[in-house]
């Protein structure tokens, strides 16, 4: 670019303007087009990046003529001169796509072009620039003058280049979230939920149970506008696609009383909420997950975005529920446990079921047999025993062992009738048992008491433990006889 400076004394609106002005020469560049369009050029893009001195060419056409202050404040120059001979510092490699783009735009009859890119201060500081210029009017043939604008973007751009981080962060962690997200829509349960407020309606549980197609209906109205990775795996689903077109699988029916109770705190001002619920994967496998609920803010009048966070808590759940097993279980026998017992006597005592019937069983010659053949032998028997007992008591009696060779069976609203069944049943398996382990007969004593009105049940036991013991007694007796 050459200098060409023109005097415009009484023009104040140019050299005051709060923006930086060019004004410039552009006649040379409208003759090098004239000579590409006579030798066919059509692409002048292509045309310019096969050869990159063709741009070259094109800027050494184009005659800087006036610049204003605000110009050569921006860029930190004495005056026109100084600006215009470190021009190459100015624009450096930055401006090369976007030049390439004005020159496209004036190459297809354009009279604005417009870019933006980077430029340099005279100290090397680095600006984001918007460019835009204009062919002026009455120069349209010649291109003699041309009025360019170039404004300092920088804060703008730095501002949206932090906004996009931001994003992408925030896209980041919700994307590679160790925890499954979703991002929902509810507006149309809270349009539905504010008409049942107009209707006078102030006990949403009542109406609820009155209405529970309004839970369905509500259930059916959720839109989810996104997952992240972690729900895909978590669900084990393909695609996002593949999950959405399956939630009846992932929220099934029992559902329904879970997000009931979401809707129940939702209506009640709750707009963060937290509760254990159950989904399935798509290969119809439990989730046992906590669910954490929560309407974004500046969402609440609308509640039109809705941020649901699960954490799978399955093999939690599982451990739980296998420590709360060993905690009411006998490992060996798979019965209950004595604590187990103890406490489902306490239960039924103080329900004051009646009648309650309970057995009292007790292995004979355990000791007699792990000290001739080994624990192995002995716990060989306990493990039938509990076989035998699983196989005949049934919810709500249960069977337990009480002791190393002692058992109960314990059987609410069952009257002696019906225990005397029950200890029919258990000396019938027992003899089919026998018979497949004929080498070595199960033998045990049994008595069993049925309760009174009024008596306790701890009394109860105490009789049917007796009982057994004069079976003992008598066994002991008619074995010693033969």
């Amino acid at each position: 670019m050459g200098i060409h400076p023109i005097s415009h004394d009484s023009d104040k609106v140019f050299e005051l303007a709060p923006i930086s002005l060019w004004l410039e020469d552009y006649s040379g560049l409208r003759k090098l087009f004239e000579e590409w369009w006579a030798q066919g050029i059509t692409d002048l893009k292509a045309f310019l990046r096969e050869d990159i001195s063709r741009l070259h060419l094109c800027t050494q056409q184009i005659q800087v003529l006036q610049v204003n202050q605000k110009t050569l404040s921006l860029y930190e120059a004495r005056d026109l001169a100084h600006l215009v001979e470190n021009l190459g510092t100015i624009f450096g490699g930055d401006m090369l796509e976007p030049h390439i783009e004005e020159m496209v735009q004036l190459w297809n009859g354009s009279l604005i072009f417009e870019s933006n890119t980077i430029n340099h201060s005279l100290s090397g500081k680095q600006m984001h620039i918007q460019l835009k210029g204009r062919i002026l009017p009455g120069y349209e043939q010649s291109w003699d003058r041309v009025l360019l604008s170039i404004e300092d973007v920088t804060a703008r751009e730095e501002a949206r280049a932090g906004l996009e981080r931001q994003r992408s962060y925030a896209e980041g962690l919700f994307e590679h979230s160790p925890v499954s997200l979703w991002v929902e829509d509810f507006s149309a349960i809270k349009r539905l939920m504010d008409e049942v407020r107009e209707r006078g309606i102030t006990d949403f549980r009542v109406f609820t149970d009155v209405h529970p197609e309004f839970v369905e209906r509500c259930m059916s109205e959720i839109k989810v506008l996104d997952v992240n990775k972690e729900t895909l795996s978590l669900f084990l689903a393909p695609d996002k696609k593949t999950l959405l077109q399956n939630l009846q699988s992932v929220l099934r029916s029992e559902m329904i009383t879970q997000f009931r109770e979401q809707l129940i705190e939702l209506w009640n001002g709750s707009l963060f909420q937290r509760r254990e619920v159950v989904n399935y994967a798509l290969d119809g496998s439990e989730r046992h997950l906590l669910m954490q609920l929560s309407v974004l803010p500046g969402y609440e009048e609308d509640w039109s975005l809705v941020q649901i966070a699960m954490t799978d808590i399955t093999a939690r759940k599982k451990a739980e529920a296998y420590l709360e097993y060993l905690g009411n279980h006998d490992v060996l026998t798979q019965l209950y446990n004595r604590a187990y017992y103890v406490n489902e006597l306490k239960r039924l005592e103080r329900k004051g079921e009646s009648p309650v019937s309970i057995i009292y069983i007790d292995l004979n010659n355990l000791k007699l047999v792990n000290d001739r053949w080994g624990h192995d032998t002995g716990d060989g028997l306990l493990r039938r025993i509990g076989e035998i007992l699983n196989k005949a008591v049934a919810y709500p009696s249960h069977a337990a062992r009480i002791g190393g060779d002692e058992f109960a069976v314990v059987m609410p609203f069952v009257d002696e009738a019906g225990a005397e069944k029950m200890v029919e049943d258990i000396l019938k398996l027992v003899e089919l048992n026998n018979q497949y382990y004929s080498q070595m007969e199960l033998n045990f004593s049994i008595g069993c008491a049925t309760s009174q009105p009024g008596e306790r049940l701890t009394a109860v036991a105490r009789r049917a433990d007796l009982l057994m013991y004069e079976n003992k007694r008598a066994k002991d007796a008619a074995a010693g006889t033969a």
